[in-house]
């Protein structure tokens, strides 16, 4: 059972992107902002210096089993934008998860 809600808006695309505190890894950036309600809510960008759209899905797909991993240890009440790097298409989903984590740990919002 899946306790988290995916980001869809612009609007909240860029309220974290202007409000939030951001965590930068070689493969993945981590914007991360308090929500007013008890809510896991993320959001996903691959953009086209990424490459083609094999490594975009392969991008998305390895964030997103990372967060799958971690989410049941971290606090809720946050929300999270994970913006995609050069290198994430080309690393196996333990290392993205280890920048995630890291990111998590750095913002102490890790149960």
């Amino acid at each position: 059972m899946k306790n988290y809600i995916t980001l869809k808006e612009n609007r909240d695309f860029s309220r974290l992107y202007h409000r939030g505190k951001s965590f930068v890894s070689p493969v993945l950036v981590t914007y991360i902002l308090k929500n007013k309600s008890n809510n896991l809510r993320y959001g996903i960008t691959t953009g086209k210096k990424i490459g083609n759209a094999v490594k975009r899905s392969r991008s998305r797909r390895v964030i997103r089993a990372s967060f799958s991993e971690l989410f049941d240890n971290v606090k809720p009440g946050y929300d999270f934008i994970f913006v995609a790097r050069g290198k994430t298409p080309f690393v196996k989903s333990y290392v993205v998860k280890n920048a995630m984590e890291q990111a998590f740990k750095e913002a102490g919002i890790m149960k």
